[in-house]
């Protein structure tokens, strides 16, 4: 398999692309993260989302520590060339760190964000190092 499918996507200057992850039964978005050639490589290899960490400057498997993988059906490219869109099934249910289905889980109401979505799992229960 060629590369040159990498090539029309159009990385920003610090070699990233934003990806956005929907769960492919609801089509509930669950969470945007960062990828670069490589991660989106490895994602294409494995059939796991592996994103880059803008943080802590690597390649993050998501789920390696927390066991909650997100398992690629499809990945689109928008229109622009410039975001794509993984159809993932979400291993356990949860996607964001809080331990909540969605990384998209406050809610402007009135004026303030108010946390709509239940904590599924404690945080500090599922990552324990």
């Amino acid at each position: 398999m060629t590369n040159n499918w990498l090539d029309r996507i159009k990385w920003t200057a610090d070699g990233l692309v934003p990806a956005i992850a929907q769960d492919a039964s609801s089509g509930r978005v669950l969470m945007m993260a960062w990828m670069n050639r490589e991660s989106l490589q490895r994602t294409v290899g494995c059939g796991e989302a592996v994103y880059w960490s803008r943080s802590r400057q690597q390649l993050w498997h998501k789920g390696e520590t927390s066991g909650h993988t997100q398992k690629i059906k499809s990945i689109r490219l928008d229109c622009d060339a410039d975001v794509l869109l993984l159809s993932i099934e979400q291993i356990g249910g949860i996607a964001c760190h809080t331990g909540r289905q969605s990384c998209f889980f406050e809610e402007l109401q009135d004026g303030a964000w108010i946390a709509t979505d239940p904590i599924i799992k404690n945080m500090h229960e599922i990552y324990s190092v």
